[in-house]
């Protein structure tokens, strides 16, 4: 089973829904969860803020955290998906932010990447990557690595954790 129909199937045993807000992956969580038969059920909805502004925007990231450190930060990553539970009215929020390349971005290198849980209760988790690769290997481990944090967060087993990793694994 993939990470996608796993976070899925565990919504539907809780009777949860997600939203996810998504900047480098520009939609790809939406496509791999949408990819599911039945994932109605849990998905709600998401939020591609690219450009920075839209992640204040639309999603209600502090004006001052993204003039102060960038987009790239794992406190945006954390309130980006705190704004799409709240926008889009689900249990759970994810998000991704980071830099997939090929030139660095708010003085963060290729490969940085922040993906972000926010749930009903508690503060929320983040996981700082480090990834090797090209833009669409950034880009597709930056969606696995999202899911693969709700669905540690829905089964308990959740903990941010930095970690380096060769994209496309």
């Amino acid at each position: 089973m993939n990470e996608a129909a796993r976070v899925l199937e565990l919504l539907a045993e809780r009777g949860h829904t997600v939203a996810a807000a998504e900047s480098l992956t520009g939609g790809l969580v939406a496509a791999e969860l949408t990819g599911v038969p039945g994932a109605s059920n849990g998905f709600r909805g998401s939020v591609t803020a690219y450009a920075t502004a839209l992640k204040h925007e639309l999603l209600g990231v502090d004006k001052t955290l993204l003039a102060e450190r960038g987009a790239v930060d794992p406190e945006v990553a954390l309130q980006m998906a705190a704004g799409a539970r709240r926008r889009l009215g689900a249990d759970w929020g994810i998000a991704t932010t980071g830099v997939a390349g090929p030139d660095p971005q708010d003085g963060q290198p290729v490969g940085t990447v922040y993906v972000a849980v926010a749930g009903p209760v508690g503060a929320g988790k983040v996981a700082a990557l480090r990834l090797n690769g090209g833009r669409a290997e950034i880009r597709r481990e930056s969606v696995r690595s999202v899911l693969e944090l709700l669905g540690d967060e829905l089964s308990g087993n959740g903990r941010a954790q930095d970690t380096e990793q060769n994209g496309g694994n």
